[in-house]
């Protein structure tokens, strides 16, 4: 007869893996029921946002440098910045020095489309993270210190 499972923890409330996983899993869902009606997903809004951010401090924004800003795999930005090439939100074009490279702009359609969905995903986040109240600052620098490990 097999042992018994264990757990470290007395509940899977008690673990905090198991808690962020379910909080990510409630944020996305309200992220996505708010970026529907804008037909984007929660991927295309953060790397068009990427985009947006990253052309205000530097002229020519790649492919590569929006992977690296969004922490994501190049293949993955790849294929979603082709899917929001075809939607007519971003152009991509050779890199004048680098052949290899692609460089990545919004479009008319992509800027309303952004602006759009940064006050969408704004609000829904002062929404969803209110609860937090003043210990939303707390909260930001404590993810913060996660990332930065």
């Amino acid at each position: 007869m097999s042992q018994p499972v264990t757990f470290q923890f007395e509940r899977p409330e008690d673990s905090p893996g198991y808690l962020l996983w379910q909080v990510t899993m409630s944020w996305q869902r309200k992220i996505k029921h708010a970026l529907d009606p804008l037909d984007l997903t929660h991927t295309q809004f953060v790397l068009l946002a990427d985009i947006a951010w990253l052309a205000r401090h530097q002229e020519e924004v790649t492919q590569v440098d929006v992977a690296t800003h969004s922490s994501t795999d190049r293949m993955m930005v790849s294929k979603v910045l082709r899917t929001l090439q075809s939607k007519g939100l971003i152009s991509r074009q050779e890199h004048p020095t680098d052949t290899r490279a692609k460089v990545v702009r919004l479009t008319g359609a992509g800027q309303d489309r952004i602006q759009q969905a940064i006050r969408v995903v704004e609000a829904t986040d002062g929404v969803y993270f209110a609860p937090l109240g003043i210990d939303l600052p707390f909260f930001r620098s404590q993810m913060q210190l996660l990332l930065n490990r």
